[in-house]
């Protein structure tokens, strides 16, 4: 690793309190390197983007955008297919929000999907008559690429999965998923939430047209911050979810005209020191080494699996580390999860 285990330790604040912390699939905290341009910015050049011709402003507006490239190199992906997000949730309503579903379209998603990526087509399809039909997963809470080939019809516009599950931590088959969904002209989104950061992430692998994940967990960088990939030039004709300041390029009373994406999603003062943040984070753990990342991991999650091995516990999810990301899910027998995780939380105080 071009930073040892003990030099990022070092870097995050946060676990100089000496904290064993287990909760990275919800926040991870965040590096020092990446509070450092926040708080610089804040200090040196807090400005708005996209509008002052100051000189504060235009470092705002460049470092702004620089973040673009930086996330895209993470995913493999162009600057230009990155709109930045305050969230996987954000990200995904977009594309729901976005693409002009009607009556009698076709979304195909999973009994595993966290809300973030289940409650924008149940809503389609109560408020458009959008058809929702959802696969069912096996005992390992794994996807088989047969229940997807069933499912197809010519209806299908979408299917929408995620990489690696939040709760339990499975790896879903999302290359295979991705080529069928290319052969039959669907589109296809990926939930990257637990992914992005843990293990490489190549978009143009998993053939899929859209990615959502947040800043905040695999990529350590700040709250509020996340971002949508959109492949193939399909920002085309896409609505976006806000409209309102910093986006028009010419307006009358009874017509607008919008500038083009990514930046059309960028409606109002965003997240400036957040998104800056996440470029630097994007860096940092490029810095590291996603092979390298993803390698650590799955030691890690070798080693946190054979409590399987303990009388009374049981484990969630595949228990080949090789089929699972870091996301390791327990629990005691006879007892209720809310009660193991306070007891835990209290002998460790």
């Amino acid at each position: 690793m071009a930073k040892s285990v003990n030099k990022v330790r070092v870097d995050i604040p946060f676990l100089r309190t000496g904290i064993i912390y287990l909760d990275n699939a919800a926040t991870t905290p965040t590096p020092k390197p990446v509070l450092d341009v926040m708080l610089e910015y804040y200090q040196k050049y807090s400005a708005n983007i996209g509008r002052g011709l100051h000189c504060a402003a235009k470092r705002a507006t460049e470092s702004f955008e620089a973040a673009r490239e930086k996330i895209a190199r993470v995913i493999h992906a162009k600057p230009e297919e990155i709109a930045y997000t305050k969230n996987t949730t954000e990200a995904i309503n977009i594309v729901a929000g976005g693409l002009g579903f009607k009556k009698g379209d076709k979304i195909i998603t999973t009994v595993l999907e966290h809300h973030s990526n289940f409650l924008p087509w149940q809503r389609l399809e109560k408020e458009r008559g959008v058809k929702l039909e959802l696969i069912e997963a096996s005992e390992e809470c794994l996807l088989d690429l047969s229940d997807f080939e069933m499912a197809i019809d010519k209806k299908t516009r979408l299917i929408a999965t995620h990489h690696v599950s939040n709760a339990v931590g499975g790896i879903q088959p999302v290359e295979e998923i991705g080529k069928l969904a290319h052969d039959h002209k669907i589109l296809y989104l990926v939930d990257a939430a637990q992914s992005v950061g843990h293990m490489p992430v190549d978009v143009r692998k998993l053939r899929c047209d859209f990615l959502a994940a947040p800043g905040h967990k695999g990529l350590l960088g700040p709250q509020g911050t996340g971002f949508l990939y959109v492949g193939g030039g399909r920002f085309a004709g896409f609505e976006p979810l806000l409209v309102g300041g910093g986006i028009v390029e010419e307006v009358e009373l009874r017509s607008t005209k919008l500038i083009e994406p990514p930046q059309v999603f960028d409606a109002g003062t965003p997240n400036i020191p957040g998104i800056i943040g996440l470029g630097r984070a994007c860096e940092y753990v490029l810095e590291i080494g996603i092979e390298k990342i993803a390698e650590r991991e799955r030691k890690l999650t070798e080693q946190m699996l054979k409590i399987a091995d303990i009388g009374q516990v049981e484990v969630y999810g595949p228990l080949d580390p090789a089929r699972r990301g870091g996301v390791v899910s327990f629990n005691v027998k006879g007892l209720g999860h809310h009660d193991v995780a306070s007891m835990l939380d209290e002998i460790a105080k």
